[in-house]
């Protein structure tokens, strides 16, 4: 028996898995406040004194503490490179804080360093195409000294040029495959490696977390990235386990709500290709003003956008857990208020997940979504009752303007383990796909 102890540090929580690589046996769970104030790591050695005995064989681990990972993404135009670079930032595990289309000036450069990000992706142009933009940016970017990494994923034929342009000024680059090498042809994957390479080697070093290198070498990826992962095994399955087929996934943070979707498109959503940017199969969107507690205030104001019911109460309630992020609802009228407040903000990052990404496009293909999981605290931790009030807008909110899953059933990953089967995925896709499926649990309707 081979067991591993997947850990997420998380920007509130730091959760450990500890699970039987060889057949995907969740051995132990458990969890510690992420030590920020201290050493990430103190967090860290707390749970593994928590396990007690429990051997460990190897450490696995991902991390979103200290914010996660900020990307800008720089593309040629607005509908093509920039929203193809956008969507591999969004799938690479990336919080996307600035898009900037077309010829950089000093002015587009100062407004890239004040949303103050840790990796610049720089796209533009199709193979073959316009390389002149992308080269300008490179030099923008070289002589405005941006002082983060620089992923390259642009135009193949201005890729040489753009590179002595960052590099010649001292910037840091990692040079990729083209994001869009043929218009309606997303690639995202090299420039998804890429920026985790970025992240692992100059991020999670970078943020001042742990002394030392132990931290940093511990970590494999940012997490969002990895609980993609872990929903494509979901979806897929692997080494003769069964996946479950079309699956939607959303996680409600006390910051972000993130949506996750693997889908295996056929007949006429199998088209969408033709799209000006293809769609990703396999996607995430991260809504940094729904949270339950950081961004509470941004829930409500999105769900009166929306046109969902929001009263006094709830406006009262988002601005009290927002000011005092570790409030914990005790009495029955704040579990009710706490509710409300996590199924408008899944609404709203269904919607947002599923509605088509401009007027021309078309709406994510999410019919024949088989099951829908939820993840989170509001849902980790409170009943069956609660559970299915917050999740439901999932199959039944037909005034949305997207596709609702016609036939899916709701399940919650109560033991928090899409994680753990993303970092797994690498070693043993098998083991990876046993764990979820024996580890989600089922909402009853």
């Amino acid at each position: 028996m081979t067991r591993v102890l997947c850990v997420d540090f998380g920007s509130t929580f730091t959760k450990a898995a500890l699970v039987d690589a060889d057949d995907g046996a969740l051995v132990a769970t458990a969890s510690h406040p992420t030590t920020i104030g201290t050493d990430v790591l103190d967090g860290y050695h707390a749970i593994r004194e928590t396990l007690g005995a429990e051997r460990v064989d190897d450490v696995l681990a991902c991390s979103s503490a200290g914010g996660g990972l900020r990307l800008a993404v720089v593309g040629y135009e607005r509908v093509v490179t920039a929203e193809a670079g956008h969507r591999v930032g969004l799938s690479a595990g990336a919080r996307v804080v600035h898009v900037a289309a077309g010829e950089l000036t000093p002015a587009g450069v100062d407004e890239l360093r004040a949303a103050r990000p840790d990796v610049v992706l720089l796209v533009g142009g199709t193979d073959g195409g316009n390389a002149e933009v992308l080269c300008h940016n490179a030099r923008r970017l070289g002589i405005g000294r941006v002082p983060v990494p620089v992923v390259l994923a642009g135009n193949a034929e201005g890729a040489d040029q753009a590179e002595h342009e960052l590099v010649s000024r001292g910037r840091v680059v990692t040079r990729t495959a083209n994001v869009l090498p043929r218009i309606g042809v997303l690639d995202p994957e090299p420039a998804r490696g890429a920026i985790r390479e970025v992240f692992i080697r100059h991020v999670i070093g970078g943020k001042g977390l742990s002394r030392g290198r132990a931290f940093a070498d511990m970590v494999r990826a940012a997490t969002p990235d990895v609980v993609l992962a872990g929903v494509s095994v979901l979806a897929d399955g692997g080494d003769g386990v069964p996946g479950v087929g079309d699956v939607l996934v959303v996680d409600v943070g006390g910051a972000t709500t993130d949506v996750y979707s693997a889908l295996a498109p056929e007949g006429e959503d199998a088209t969408l290709h033709k799209e000006v940017v293809a769609p990703m199969w396999h996607a995430r969107t991260v809504e940094g003003d729904l949270g339950m507690r950081w961004n509470a205030t941004g829930v409500v104001a999105a769900a009166r956008t929306e046109h969902l019911p929001v009263d006094d109460a709830l406006v009262h309630y988002a601005q009290r857990v927002q000011a005092d992020p570790a409030f914990l609802p005790g009495v029955p009228d704040e579990v009710a208020h706490d509710v409300a407040l996590a199924r408008s903000a899944v609404t709203v990052a269904l919607r947002r997940h599923g509605r088509p990404a401009n007027p021309s496009a078309s709406p994510r293909p999410l019919r024949e979504v088989s099951l829908v999981v939820g993840s989170g605290g509001v849902l980790r931790h409170h009943d069956d009752a609660v559970r299915h009030a917050v999740l439901s807008p999932a199959t039944t909110d037909h005034a949305g303007g997207w596709r609702v899953p016609e036939h899916a059933r709701l399940a919650v990953d109560d033991r928090y383990v899409l994680f753990a089967a993303g970092l797994l995925a690498g070693q043993s896709r098998g083991a990876a796909a046993a764990l979820v499926s024996q580890a989600l649990r089922t909402v009853p309707g």
